[in-house]
């Protein structure tokens, strides 16, 4: 067999003369023919990952997931009561008759089972003011629980049903979870028992402004109502979580959830089993954020830590000598790295505990150490600071009348400036600028020419103290 091999330029020509082909189908081949006289590029292809198949995760720790109902009566207020009645709000009640103050409340919300005798961890506010819990299975049993205890400030309760030999979760390690892996959660949306959604882990630490005590696991695993109380799984079947909270503009889902690390709920349960009820520990501070402004004030290198604006009297943190200004860096050897973080790290420790703190006071770290007191109440709040501008401190300062405060201070009787941007308002208390506290004039001007860009100012304002940053101009005139 012969082979035919013809130049480019031969076999133009030839279709050309044979008329198959006229100029444009003579363009349009030629780009034919130098498409295939040049090498195929080589095509990398990456190696196919193959998405987690949750089935078996599903069927080894569903069993485990219960589903609570509650039930109960709950107080209303007269407003709320005559919402309920509009006959009786426009045309009144007949003699004798009493606007009702109560309310029947029911609820659902999920568990797991944490030991085969019975021992059930869910929300506080599952289960909170309810008359009668009641327990189902996936087999469909269902049993009356016994609330053995609730503790609020983590929202962690503990139940327990009269049952052997149940099917029981895993306990994981928080300490393992990274952002970006895969989470599971195992709950009853909207009463749709043992519903199964699965999403990421979006971070991890997270604080909340009402729940400073938590440091929450944030995820986009689908939660809805009636999910609150159950497990958030990783891929080895491992609880690393209870799934608590949502963020949402309309009620449902939009892809930010929040779940109690396992291992803030295990030493609640096991305070709770133990002595009744969970214990916290309370330092006596009040801390704002560190921004960009205050730190330079401070003279720290970058925005970090948790900077006290107020210290309450007797505290374990007035004993430990702790003052207003102080920016706490470390707590029991673990970075401050937020406001948020102090409260959480205080909370978490023991009541009784010597807790060691790594402050930055007076432009130098120093090392201070605190004994904890116990609360049954939060005792670190975060205090909102205002927002620093551009422009001069602005300032017209008095002396406070006698006995007006007992920390001293000069009375702001005038803001403008960048003080007034910043939000300092008349009839605030000047105490201190940059940790210094002030006592006339005459200092604060000293102090003003001697600092840097910013200062940070401590005023009390009511019964409230805050650190206002506030960004000073060049001198002018």
């Amino acid at each position: 067999m012969k082979t035919l091999s013809l130049t480019r330029t031969r076999l133009m020509a030839a279709l050309a003369t044979a008329g198959i082909v006229g100029a444009a189908g003579t363009a349009m081949l030629q780009h034919d023919v130098h498409a295939q006289a040049a090498p195929a590029p080589l095509v990398q292809t990456s190696p196919s990952v193959a998405l987690p198949d949750f089935a078996q995760l599903a069927q080894r720790v569903g069993p485990a997931v219960v589903n609570i109902r509650v039930s109960g009566v709950t107080k209303i207020s007269r407003e709320e009561a005559a919402q309920e009645d509009p006959f009786a709000q426009f045309f009144g009640r007949m003699p004798g008759q009493q606007a009702p103050r109560e309310r029947q409340m029911r609820g659902q919300g999920s568990g797991f089972i944490v030991a085969n005798d019975g021992v059930i961890l869910t929300n506080a506010h599952v289960v909170k003011g309810a008359k009668e819990v009641v327990v189902k299975l996936t087999d469909r049993r269902e049993f009356q629980a016994k609330v053995l205890g609730i503790d609020e400030k983590t929202d962690i309760a503990v139940l327990k049903i009269d049952a052997k030999n149940l099917p029981v979760v895993q306990i994981g390690k928080v300490s393992d979870v990274q952002v970006g892996q895969w989470v599971v959660a195992i709950g009853s949306p909207y009463g749709l028992e043992n519903t199964l959604t699965a999403g990421v882990v979006s971070a991890t630490g997270r604080s909340l402004p009402d729940d400073s005590a938590v440091p929450f696991i944030q995820t986009d695993v689908a939660v809805n109502p009636g999910n609150s109380g159950g497990p958030l799984f990783n891929l080895r079947g491992e609880v690393v979580g209870i799934n608590s909270q949502i963020y949402s503009q309309t009620g449902g889902f939009q892809g930010l959830s929040f779940s109690i690390p396992i291992d803030v709920a295990s030493r609640v349960q096991t305070q709770i089993q133990q002595n009744g009820h969970a214990s916290h520990a309370r330092m006596g501070v009040t801390v704002q954020e560190v921004d960009q402004t205050l730190a330079e004030s401070f003279g720290l290198d970058r925005p970090t830590g948790a900077l006290i604006s107020s210290v309450e009297p007797d505290s374990p943190a007035s004993k430990a000598g702790l003052r207003s200004g102080d920016i706490v860096l470390e707590a029991g050897g673990k970075p401050v790295t937020s406001s948020g973080s102090l409260p959480v790290l205080v909370t978490q420790a023991t009541p009784g505990e010597k807790l060691p703190l790594r402050i930055w006071r007076e432009g130098s770290a120093k090392d201070v150490q605190v004994v904890l007191a116990d609360a049954a109440t939060p005792a670190e709040k975060k205090a909102s600071a205002g927002a620093a501008s551009q422009g001069r401190l602005g300032l017209a300062l008095q002396a406070l009348p006698p006995g007006a405060s007992e920390e001293g201070g000069l009375l702001i009787a005038g803001v403008a400036g960048a003080a007034a941007q910043a939000g300092v308002q008349p009839g605030d208390v000047l105490l201190s600028i940059n940790g210094v506290p002030v006592k006339d004039t005459a200092q604060v001007r000293g102090l003003i020419t001697k600092a840097g860009s910013s200062v940070a100012l401590l005023i009390q304002r009511d019964d409230a103290k805050i650190f206002v940053p506030v960004r000073l101009g060049k001198e002018v005139g």
